[in-house]
């Protein structure tokens, strides 16, 4: 982002960014002829030389074209022929954990149609995500595979998403949706069901003071708590606030650790600890054993997605396992039916359902201790 000394965006930049905005929302349309340099320069109350300079970003990136004597034009974004055999897969994270798993599942698939993978990494960042919207939809591409970043929250660019729709790009989301699109194609663990499957378990073995670790923004992370809440419900066991911490895909690596290391710290009662997901079991593990809790004798941890890392010592995480190739397959196979069939040939919605996978990081609790 063009930023002047000050840490203040650059006029010029401003009147880009907006212009931009607008070709790309449908304002300006293709073809249509923009506003002089002395209108631009009147409306928006800067120097005529600004606008050139703005003008120019827009041109150098396809976006207008100048004709000597007439004036500046809006270019008609890139057709998209729908023959290109290019996907793009954007996904919050590419090298760890779930994700290579994932695109492995959905390569397999698109290659052996004989397709294309143009690989975007958000990290969990709309803007980044936007951005990449942005350039794709400057590209010849047939349809997207998107994990939406911090889906939980309402999507800004929601403008993106139907310049897809006007381009005939058909996009399957994976992993979560936003609010507003869940009638949009999608492949989702069932995670509600899945939060509920791992407390009710831990509430098997006896368990009746469970804490919650659980990601604030994303779809998942919402879902694993409801399906928490649900069974300490069901079992007649009272929801207490303070037993339950949220956190944010800023404060991933820091915040579970140093909570659960405060409660466990101040003597909270706590005999099991519910994560979010495997990384962040390591995470209360480690917090744990550094004030002295063993696992499982002292606290039972269970995690969640049955990664690589659930394994580590001779400790084998109680967890849910995430078919992460198949869901990468199943995600690939309903772009393809969408592209060639269209979107009344198959089911929009898949909810894949979970399994428990039972290790030993949890501890049946006698009566006579309870």
């Amino acid at each position: 982002m063009a930023e002047s000394s000050n840490g203040k965006q650059l006029k010029y930049f401003q009147l880009m960014e907006d212009l931009k905005e607008q070709i790309i929302s449908g304002k300006i349309k293709a073809g249509e002829k923009l506003p002089s340099e002395n209108e631009l320069s009147q409306n928006y109350q800067v120097s005529r030389q600004t606008v050139r300079k703005a003008l120019a970003i827009l041109q150098n990136a396809g976006y207008i074209y100048a004709e000597h004597g007439r004036g500046t034009f809006c270019s008609e974004l890139l057709r998209h022929t729908h023959n290109s055999k290019n996907i793009a897969v954007i996904t919050t994270y590419l090298s760890d954990y779930i994700f290579p798993r994932v695109i492995q599942g959905i390569d397999s698939v698109l290659t052996a149609e004989g397709y294309s993978i143009i690989l975007k990494n958000t990290r969990n960042s709309r803007s980044r995500e936007a951005q990449y919207l942005e350039e794709l939809l400057q590209k010849d591409i047939d349809g997207i595979i998107i994990e939406p970043s911090k889906s939980q929250i309402f999507c800004r660019h929601m403008h993106l998403y139907r310049k897809l729709e006007e381009f005939q790009i058909p996009y399957v989301f994976i992993q979560g949706c936003f609010p507003q699109m869940r009638d949009k194609p999608h492949i989702l663990m069932d995670d509600c069901k899945g939060g509920y499957m791992i407390t009710h378990y831990l509430i098997s073995l006896g368990h009746r003071k469970i804490a919650g670790v659980f990601k604030a923004d994303d779809m998942q992370g919402q879902n694993r708590h409801k399906g928490y809440v649900m069974a300490l419900q069901e079992a007649g066991i009272l929801y207490d606030a303070e037993m339950v911490v949220w956190y944010h895909t800023e404060d991933r690596k820091i915040h579970p650790y140093e909570s659960i290391k405060e409660l466990a710290g101040q003597k909270q009662e706590m005999d099991a600890v519910v994560c979010y997901n495997d990384q962040t079991a390591v995470q209360v593990i480690r917090a744990l054993k550094e004030e002295g809790l063993r696992i499982p004798e002292d606290v039972s941890v269970t995690g969640y997605d049955n990664s690589h890392i659930a394994n580590q010592e001779g400790l084998q995480l109680t967890t849910i396992a995430h078919p992460q190739e198949k869901l990468g397959e199943m995600a690939a196979e309903l772009l393809l039916e969408l592209l060639h069939n269209g979107e009344q040939e198959k089911p929009q919605s898949v909810l894949i359902e979970p399994e428990l996978i039972i290790g030993n990081s949890c501890r049946q609790i006698h009566a006579d201790q309870e």
